[in-house]
Order: structure tokens, then C-alpha cells, then sequence
């Protein structure tokens, strides 16, 4: 038995050697680095293209106005409805004004009661003066009667200015509108107490034109500079609502901000509307779209094709049977594909699968070219 187990183990061991010894040294060692990489590929082409930007943006309106009390006191009328349109000078609110009326009574009493005592003191400084002409009269009376006519004189202007205020108080006790527009709705009740510039009462805004602001990056300010010279709104400036509807009117710049925040290297610009309607509403959030300008036919390619490597794009082109990889300036994006602006022409052959095994140089197999897709829409 022991026999039999070495004489197996010594043929074993002699075929692994004659193995060994059969395989050419020369034969080259498989290396899967340098396989070709299987990809499907893409033909450049051109294709009709509406490009927009879009921004996030608030509904604004460009005149806007609080309506707070700047005296005290109680609400006893009000002459408005909430939501209703409002023109400059229209009587609004009214404070109790018996307190107010009272004050003003008593400074017109106190005005007059000055003013007859100027003119009590008038005469007898005009007749001292005459007395002194003649030297009938001690001269420190005339200097007495002089003085008493500063006074009284001074009197009379502390009673106007008296009068002054107690007028603007009673006129404050009546509120009114400071423009024309759309008041809200109101913050107070008939029997509501008001402090001077403390209560907010109401807010009356113009609702047409309307503005939408948006935040735009420093380096796209010469951009809305160029944009702001149009005199007159054209399909520019768009806006879409939260459920993708499209508001039917274009607009025009209205304003860009001084300055830019040095925190966030942005800048705040606004953008007027037509709202005759009034379906655009202070405080609403939309989508304000640009128009670029990727218009027209352009180059287009998937987007799935486009690789990043330290915030620069590139695209693998096709030559022979490797691969060469260009830097891209892209534009708009359109669906599920995005326009090049630079870095490919029309009828190049790139990768549009298979771009993650690939650096350049390397090698390829094509697989299935993509079907052509039919004309990109812009969103």
C-alpha cells in the first residue's frame, strides 16, 4: 500500500515538471489594464434649441407702504374695505379726535388771547414812545415798554406754534391713503388701541406694474447690465409658477442693486411686470426664466457624456480605435442633453457610455451607437 502511495505521488509530481518545462518562456502575460473598454458612441449634430436660464425669484411690488398711527388712541371709524383699491388722499381710519379737537380749541383760545395782548402792549409802547419825543417820561418806562413788546410778540408765536401742533394732531387723527393702490387686510378693529409709529394698521401696495427679485452671481452682472438697455420688455424675461404654468406677459429690468454683498459675491436685481390682472402677488415665490443665448441650431449632446474633473467639463472624442478627451464650454441644458459651446464640432464621434473605465489614450470597442434623437425642446 505504501508502495503504491509513492509511486502516485512521483507521477504527479513529474507531470507538473514536464508541464512546467513545456510552456514558452517567450509567450506574453495576459494584462486586463490594457483590455479595449466596450462604449456606445455618439454622433455630433446639431439641433434647434430655445435656451433659458432659471432663477428662483420673489414677487415684489415696487411701491409698497405701512399705514402705522403717529398719534395715540382708539379707533372709532374706519372707512375701507380689506382688499379694496385705494386712491391718494382717500380717507382710511379715524382715531378719536375729542381729545385731539379739545387741544386744538384751547390753542386757538390761547392764540388769540396772545394776540390781544400784543396789541394792548403795542399801543402803550407806541404811546411812550411819543412821550419820550418830549421828554415827558422817564426813559427806563419806555425801555419797559419796549421789552413787554418782545415779550408779547414772542407770546403770540408760542401760541401759533401751539396752534400748529394741535392742528396736525387733529389732522393725524384721521388717517389717510399716502398713494393709490390695493390696501390689505386691515390689522386693527373699530375699539382697537394705537401707539404713535408702533401699531401697523395696514399696508397699501401698487400691484401694477409688479416686480419679480431675483439673486444673481457677480460674474453674470455685465450680463443684466447688456439686458437692462433694452428699452421696452420683449419674451427676455419669462416667469413660470410653482405648478409649471407660464405667466402669458414679459417683462423688463427694472433695477439692479448699488452693490454687490461682499459675503456671498451676489447681487439683487429686479425685474417689472404688467399685472393688470392681478395675478401676480406680493410675496409669491416663482421661476423667472432668461433667455440666453444658446437660440437657434445648436450643438447638442447627452448630458451623460459630459465627465468633471475640478470643475472643468470634458467629453471623450472617438479617434480610430481610442479615445481622445476634449474640454468643453457648455450652455444651456435641454432635457436629458446640454449644448456645447466650445470643444466639439459637428459630426465628432464621442463616448456617450462606458466613460467611467476611460482616461485618454485608452483603447475601444464600439457597441450600439445611440439612435438619432429627434429636435430638443428647452425647459
Amino acid at each position: 500500500m505504501k508502495n503504491n502511495l509513492l509511486t502516485l505521488t512521483a507521477l504527479v509530481t513529474g507531470t507538473l515538471l514536464v508541464t512546467a518545462c513545456g510552456k514558452s518562456p517567450n509567450a506574453p502575460a495576459q494584462n486586463p489594464m490594457n483590455a479595449p473598454v466596450p462604449v456606445n458612441a455618439y454622433t455630433v449634430s446639431q439641433e434647434q434649441v430655445v435656451g433659458t436660464d432659471t432663477y428662483p425669484g420673489t414677487v415684489v411690488p415696487l411701491n409698497e407702504v405701512e399705514l402705522r398711527p403717529q398719534v395715540s388712541g382708539y379707533i372709532t371709524n374706519m372707512y375701507v374695505q380689506d382688499g379694496q383699491l385705494v386712491t391718494k388722499g382717500q380717507k382710511l381710519y379715524e382715531i378719536d379726535r375729542t381729545q385731539y379737537q379739545a387741544t386744538y380749541n384751547q390753542a386757538q383760545a390761547n392764540l388769540r388771547s396772545a394776540q390781544a395782548n400784543l396789541e394792548r402792549v403795542r399801543q402803550d409802547a407806541e404811546r411812550y414812545e411819543n412821550l419820550a419825543k418830549q421828554d415827558a417820561i422817564a426813559r427806563q418806562r419806555v425801555d419797559y415798554a419796549r421789552a413787554e413788546l418782545s415779550t408779547a410778540q414772542a407770546q403770540v408765536a408760542a401760541a401759533q406754534a401751539g396752534v400748529s401742533g394741535a392742528s396736525t394732531n387733529l389732522r393725524y387723527s384721521v388717517i389717510t391713503a399716502p398713494m393709490s393702490g390695493r390696501i390689505g387686510i386691515s390689522q386693527v378693529k373699530v375699539g382697537s388701541q394705537v401707539s404713535p409709529g408702533q401699531t401697523l394698521i395696514n399696508t397699501i401696495s401698487a400691484d401694477n406694474p409688479i416686480a419679480v427679485d431675483i439673486v444673481i452671481n457677480e460674474t453674470e452682472v455685465p450680463r443684466f447690465v447688456r439686458l437692462q438697455k433694452k428699452s421696452a420688455a420683449d419674451s427676455t424675461f419669462t416667469i413660470q409658477y410653482s405648478d409649471g404654468s407660464v405667466y402669458p406677459h414679459a417683462g423688463k429690468i427694472q433695477a439692479i442693486d448699488r452693490a454687490i454683498n461682499p459675503q456671498t459675491g451676489t447681487i439683487t436685481v429686479r425685474v417689472s411686470f404688467p399685472n393688470a390682472e392681478r395675478a401676480l402677488i406680493p410675496g409669491m415665490t416663482v421661476v423667472l426664466r432668461v433667455r440666453n443665448e444658446d437660440i437657434g441650431r445648436q450643438l447638442v449632446i447627452p448630458h451623460k457624456a459630459v465627465t468633471e474633473q475640478m470643475g472643468e467639463f470634458y467629453a471623450y472624442v472617438i479617434s480610430g480605435d481610442s479615445v481622445l478627451q476634449n474640454k468643453l464650454s457648455l450652455g444651456t441644458r435641454v432635457a436629458d442633453k446640454i449644448v456645447v459651446r466650445e470643444g466639439l464640432k459637428d459630426g465628432d464621434k464621442i463616448v456617450v457610455e462606458g466613460t467611467q473605465k476611460l482616461r485618454p489614450g485608452a483603447k475601444i470597442t464600439l457597441g450600439t451607437p445611440q439612435p438619432p434623437a429627434g429636435p430638443a425642446a428647452g425647459r
